[in-house]
C-alpha cells in the first residue's frame, strides 16, 4: 500500500478548508486586518500627547482671562446656564463660577479630569490673587515612547483581535457548517475528531502575522509605540495566545446548534475579558478583591506578558506566569473541545 501525499492528508486538507472559507470572506479579512488599525489610528489620534490645552472648562466671562493663564486650560467663558448644560453633556470637564465672593467650582468628583482641571484652576485664581509659593517648583516634563496612551493601546488591541477572531470565527464555523449539515458529510471520510478541530487551530496559527506584526509595525510607524523585547518572545506569546483562544473558541462551538445560541455562548465569554482585562484602562482601577481572578484571565495574562515583551524589553523568565496561564487554558479547553465535540 502506497503512503498517500501529504497534501491529500486528512489535516491538511481541512487546513486548507479553512483559508479558502477566510480568503472568500470579505468581512473576515476586515476584521483581522484593517479592524485593529483603524482602532490604533482613531484611539491614537484622539489621546495622543499634545502640549496644548485638553482640558475643556467653561467659566464666567469676569474669571477667563485669570484662568487662561493656566497652559493646561482650554477656557470658554459662558452663562451659568450655559456652562451647567455642558458639563452635564460633556463638552466641558469643570464649570468655575463667582458667587459671593468666591469660586465656585462645579466638576464631576470621579472623573479624573474634572480632579485635574479642579487643581489646575485653583492654583490659577491663586496666583492671580497673588500667592506665592513658599516652596520653588521646576517641572520637567517628558514623553518617554512606552509610557503614552497609544504604547498602552497597541498590545491590548492585538490582544482583543487574537480573541475576538478565535473566538468568534472558529465559533462560528464549527456551528454554520453544523446548521449547513457538512460536517456530516465529512463523517463519512477518514477525518478523525482530533484532525478536525486542530485544523482550526493550525490555521489560526497561520493568520497570526497578519494579526500581529501588522499593528505592531502599524504603531511604530504611524505613532512610534516603541519594540523593546525580542521578536522571539513576541512570536511566541502570540502563537501561544492564538491556540489558546482558538481552543477556547473549538469549545465554544463544539455543542451549540444555532447562531443565535453561539453569539450568546461567545459574549458571555469575551464580554467580561473586554471589559476587565487591561485592553483600554488598566485593570488596577478595578478592586484588590478583584484582582487575583482578572489575572487568571487568559486575555490579562496575553496583554500583560506582550506589553512586558514589546515596551518593557522583559524576557521570557519574567514573564512565565502568564505563559502558564495561557498554556493551562489552551489544555484545558482544547481537552474539553475533545470530550464534548458532537458532529450533530
Amino acid at each position: 500500500m502506497t503512503e498517500r501525499p501529504f497534501t491529500d492528508r486528512a489535516i491538511v486538507q481541512l487546513t486548507l478548508v479553512r483559508i479558502r472559507e477566510f480568503i472568500r470572506e470579505p468581512e473576515a479579512v476586515f476584521w483581522a486586518v484593517l479592524f485593529p488599525i483603524m482602532m490604533t489610528t482613531g484611539l491614537g489620534v484622539a489621546f495622543s500627547s499634545r502640549p496644548d490645552p485638553v482640558l475643556k472648562i467653561a467659566a464666567a466671562p469676569a474669571l477667563v482671562d485669570t484662568l487662561k493663564s493656566e497652559p493646561g486650560l482650554d477656557v470658554t467663558g459662558m452663562s451659568p446656564e450655559a456652562a451647567r448644560d455642558a458639563l452635564r453633556i460633556g463638552r466641558v470637564v469643570l464649570v468655575a463660577e463667582q458667587k459671593d465672593g468666591s469660586i465656585v467650582f462645579q466638576y464631576d468628583d470621579t472623573n479624573p479630569e474634572g480632579r485635574a482641571a479642579r487643581a489646575m484652576a485653583d492654583r490659577a485664581v491663586q496666583r492671580a490673587a497673588g500667592r506665592v509659593d513658599p516652596v520653588p517648583v521646576t517641572e520637567e516634563l517628558t514623553r518617554d515612547p512606552g509610557s503614552r496612551y497609544v504604547d498602552f493601546l497597541v498590545p491590548g488591541l492585538i490582544g482583543l483581535g487574537i480573541m475576538s477572531n478565535g473566538v468568534w470565527g472558529l465559533g462560528f464555523s464549527i456551528v454554520d457548517a453544523r446548521r449547513r449539515k457538512l460536517i456530516k458529510r465529512l463523517l463519512a471520510t477518514q477525518m478523525s475528531r482530533r484532525q478536525y478541530l486542530m485544523s482550526f487551530l493550525i490555521w489560526r496559527a497561520i493568520l497570526l502575522p497578519v494579526e500581529v506584526v501588522v499593528p505592531i509595525v502599524f504603531g511604530a510607524l504611524a505613532f512610534g509605540v516603541p519594540i523593546r523585547g525580542s521578536w522571539a518572545a513576541i512570536v511566541l506569546i502570540s502563537v501561544l495566545g492564538s491556540l489558546c483562544f482558538s481552543a477556547i473558541g473549538v469549545l465554544v462551538g463544539c455543542r451549540a446548534r444555532t447562531i443565535e445560541a453561539l453569539s450568546g455562548l461567545v459574549n458571555l465569554t469575551v464580554m467580561p475579558m473586554w471589559l476587565v482585562s487591561g485592553v483600554f484602562f488598566s485593570a488596577q482601577r478595578f478592586p484588590d478583591w478583584l484582582h487575583p481572578m482578572i489575572q487568571m484571565l487568559p486575555l490579562t495574562a496575553f496583554v500583560d506578558a506582550l506589553r512586558a515583551v514589546q515596551l518593557q524589553g522583559a524576557g521570557l523568565g519574567e514573564i512565565w506566569t502568564e505563559l502558564a496561564i495561557i498554556a493551562g487554558w489552551l489544555v484545558a479547553a482544547f481537552v474539553a473541545s475533545l470530550k464534548l465535540f458532537k458532529w450533530q
